[in-house]
């Protein structure tokens, strides 16, 4: 029976996660994961179509080895994604990947042997849908609304997609929050400091290492507590994103991949069928869970054509197999403390008080191990490594609908963003690792005369160039009036929302014409495309920039060129004989390297160009002096 619906529904708190996911609830009783109807927390990730309607969670994932090709897990992977990009996986997937609407990741199921092409979204959708049955049935009301976690170096693309499975769910998913970020707030305000800790209203920094089922994150946190110390005094607590950084491919995952290989070790992979992909998988994942306990764990278990496989596994084997993924969650973390340091200004080693593991792969005893040694400190494990993140949803719903107060999160964007320029350049509107949320407006104009539309082009990235970052989306603004190049005002603003998602709006002031979208792309970055741009950005900076200022010189000495240059035309023979010579030279110095820069914009010296430029500018001023008042004089005659 469903639920009333109920205006005073409250806004749950749901962690959409790879392997599982829960809703949570944060009221008077303080943060608590609902349970179903069997009394459990999580809901398996999993998805099974047949003819007679849909099965979710733990049935469908306990029989999957029965329905391998309609059954479909750990899709958080496919979410946002291109075919391309999920390729490392199609090899451990037995359901069969196809390429949807601009080589976006579908799955084909064929239940009742009818085939059916289903987005990653609407098999998230019906995970939700689940999860807000539960909620409903606990809470006695019609849930409509939550508040949904995802990786923090979930891009764009992936923040809109998980936005589309909560609608199609029925859900308005008023925020989206990162999962680091969640889980600090499931720690409580003081994320597990005492008392008196907290009466020292002193700035600390802490560290989420989060490793789920198919991601990692790591964000470094400044908590500020509240100053209850004076009545006057500010009593909101802060937790500030300083930085973040991950990969949306690495997880829980990965390991139970690595097991598989090892237990299919000497069969042919061409005679696997999908039913055979689910056993190895299930019992690579059992396998696992042993080895976090146990020194040794034996795996036996049958497959197709007669097959058995019996294999006794060490930790210390499982250890060797996981070791280069673990060192992957260690690199990215010293990228996240880099980042902080640079945007604190320090000049040592960062003073982290607090490193939080989150998610079930933290369970693993080797990553416990290595989170240790790499930050000297002892992780705080005191919150279910599997729950923090949808409590601290939670936690974040009830702030939203004023249960909880004293708080404010704010949150950092992975990658910046910018517009394409004239000449290939991007400028940068909003920088990486901005708090969300984020605004920021430029004034841009046309480059050509009598130009009517002007086409905007959004681009995520580090480096200088255009062709160097990520395209994102486009758009026009139409029918301006014709003006001279240079002459229209057009204002454009980046507006970033508190759920990370860019939208973009361009005004152009003289005409009133607007122009808006919110930027939706084709599918989200790999791993391999966002640690090229990060090391890319690094790597070519002192180019990349050198480039930009070419690139600008070019396009601002060609406007100047041409208003000098026709305002010259036109009174050159009023001019002063030196003068007329002395400005003829720098407006042909200018256009010269203009050219030179246009052919190979290595072949100028930027300085040179600047000086030259400027020179031009200063010179011009008497022609403009001069037009200035052969126009006044004209007026009077006329008059």
């Amino acid at each position: 029976m469903t639920a009333p619906a109920s205006s005073n529904a409250p806004i749950v708190g749901i962690d959409l996660g790879t392997t599982n996911s829960l809703v949570a609830i944060c009221d008077a009783r303080g943060p608590r994961v609902l349970l179903d109807e069997s009394g459990r927390a999580m809901v398996p990730s999993v998805v099974r179509y047949q003819p007679s309607g849909v099965v979710v969670g733990h049935e469908a994932r306990d029989r999957a080895s029965e329905f391998p090709r309609e059954t479909i897990s750990s899709v958080k992977r496919l979410m946002g994604r291109s075919v391309r990009d999920a390729g490392a996986d199609l090899a451990f997937l037995p359901y069969e990947v196809v390429p949807g609407e601009h080589d976006t990741a579908r799955v084909r199921v064929s239940p009742g042997g009818v085939p059916k092409v289903v987005s990653p979204q609407e098999v998230s959708a019906e995970i939700l849908k689940r999860l807000k049955a539960i909620a409903s049935s606990a809470l006695g009301v019609n849930v409509t609304r939550a508040v949904v976690t995802v990786p923090a170096y979930f891009d764009d693309a992936q923040r809109q997609a998980t936005r589309d499975a909560g609608r199609l769910a029925g859900l308005d998913v008023v925020r989206i929050v990162n999962e680091p970020t969640a889980a600090a707030l499931a720690y409580g305000i003081g994320a597990g400091l005492t008392a008196a800790e907290q009466q020292l209203h002193t700035e600390r920094l802490i560290a989420v290492y989060d490793l789920g089922g198919g991601t990692f994150d790591i964000s470094i946190l400044r908590l500020t507590p509240a100053d209850t110390t004076t009545p006057d005094a500010n009593h909101n607590s802060f937790f500030e994103v300083i930085a973040t950084a991950g990969d949306t491919h690495l997880g829980g995952d990965d390991a139970d991949h690595a097991l598989v290989s090892l237990l299919a070790s000497g069969l042919d992979d061409c005679t696997l069928t999908a039913s055979d992909r689910r056993i190895l998988k299930r019992e690579a994942e059992a396998l696992k869970w042993k080895l976090s306990e146990l020194d040794r764990a034996q795996a036996s278990f049958a497959l197709s054509n007669n097959r058995t496989i019996s294999r006794l596994v060490t930790r210390a084997e499982f250890e060797s197999l996981i070791a280069p993924l673990i060192e992957r969650t260690i690199d990215r973390s010293k990228q996240a403390l880099a980042d902080a340091a640079r945007s604190l200004r320090a000049t040592g080693p960062l003073p982290i008080e607090r490193v939080i593991l989150v998610g079930g792969s933290t369970r693993i005893p080797l990553v416990r191990q290595r989170a240790k040694a790499f930050f000297n400190l002892e992780p705080y494990c005191a919150v279910d490594p599997d729950q923090a993140v949808a409590l601290g949803a939670a936690v974040q719903a009830s702030i939203l609908d004023g249960t909880t107060k004293g708080t404010l999160l704010l949150d950092v964007i992975p990658l910046s963003l910018g517009l394409e320029t004239v000449g290939g350049a991007v400028a940068k509107l909003i920088v990486r690792n901005s708090t969300v949320p984020a605004k920021a407006k430029e004034f841009f104009s046309t480059s050509v005369d009598g130009q009517t539309a002007i086409r905007f082009t959004v681009y995520q990235g580090e480096r200088e160039m255009a062709a160097d970052c990520r395209k994102l989306a486009e758009f026009f603004l139409r029918g301006i009036p014709p003006m001279p190049a240079g002459v229209p005002q057009v204002e454009v603003e980046f507006l970033v929302d508190s759920s990370g998602v860019l939208n973009v709006s361009a005004h152009e002031r003289r005409s009133g014409k607007r122009a808006a979208l919110q930027v939706i792309p084709n599918h989200g970055l790999t791993r391999d495309e966002v640690d090229r741009m990060e090391a890319e950005s690094f790597t070519h900076a002192r180019e990349d920039m050198t480039r930009h200022r070419v690139v600008d010189l070019i396009a601002n000495s060609k406007l100047d060129l041409k208003w000098i240059g026709e305002r010259f035309d036109r009174f050159k023979d009023i001019l002063e004989a030196d003068y007329r010579v002395d400005l003829l030279r720098k407006i042909e110095t200018l256009r010269d390297l203009v050219r030179q820069a246009e052919a190979d914009w290595k072949s100028v010296d930027p300085n040179a160009f600047h000086k030259a430029k400027e020179d031009l500018d200063r010179s011009s001023i008497r022609l403009q002096e001069v037009g200035i008042a052969m126009s006044l004089r004209a007026g009077e005659l006329k008059a």
